[in-house]
């Protein structure tokens, strides 16, 4: 257990911790740093962004490589694939994060609709990365190690969160976009 140990411990400190804060940091009513400016923040966000997806890629170097020690099969369980997908899919959103600092790379649109995207795509990761861990909560490791009202406990922390980033992204930028127009 010394090895895998590792690979939870990340992987729920990337996306429930980490990447949670680094989004509720742009929430008017639950941000630590709501007094501060907004380059403050995005700096902040890019931070704990940053952090999230290297804790994220040593959870999934660290199962890949305790899987090959083992002799396992790699991503043949829904956990397994939609963690894959979702440290990818992170990945890139951190990658289309360096166009808001350079949106004159992106010569046909204009910063608002980059912030939009950027937004409306990374709520996309972060409910793939909360699925990601309900599923890791459905394995037997967890269900052996968690029980009963515990683990439904534990998988109500995903979910709630999830309703707090949706409702956060959606106030901060569909609903007022689409009243805009």
């Amino acid at each position: 257990a010394g090895l895998f140990s590792w690979h939870p411990l990340l992987m729920a400190l990337a996306f429930s911790f980490l990447m949670t804060e680094a989004l509720l940091i742009f929430s008017p009513e639950t941000s630590l740093l709501r007094s501060f400016s907004r380059k403050v923040k995005v700096r902040a966000h890019w931070a704990l962004q940053l952090l999230a997806l290297l804790c994220a890629l040593l959870g999934l170097g660290i199962i890949t490589y305790n899987k090959h020690l083992n002799g396992k099969a790699h991503f043949v369980t829904w956990h397994g694939l939609t963690g894959l997908l979702t440290v990818l899919y992170a990945s890139g959103q951190c990658a289309g994060g360096v166009l808001l600092l350079y949106p004159k790379l992106m010569k046909n649109w204009t910063l608002a609709k980059l912030k939009l995207y950027h937004a409306t795509s990374g709520l996309v990761g972060y409910l793939l990365g909360c699925a990601s861990l309900m599923l890791g909560m459905c394995s037997l490791w967890f269900t052996a190690s968690v029980t009963s009202v515990s683990w439904y406990l534990a998988m109500l922390c995903p979910l709630l969160t999830s309703l707090v980033i949706m409702n956060q992204v959606s106030n901060a930028y569909l609903y007022r976009k689409r009243s805009q127009h």
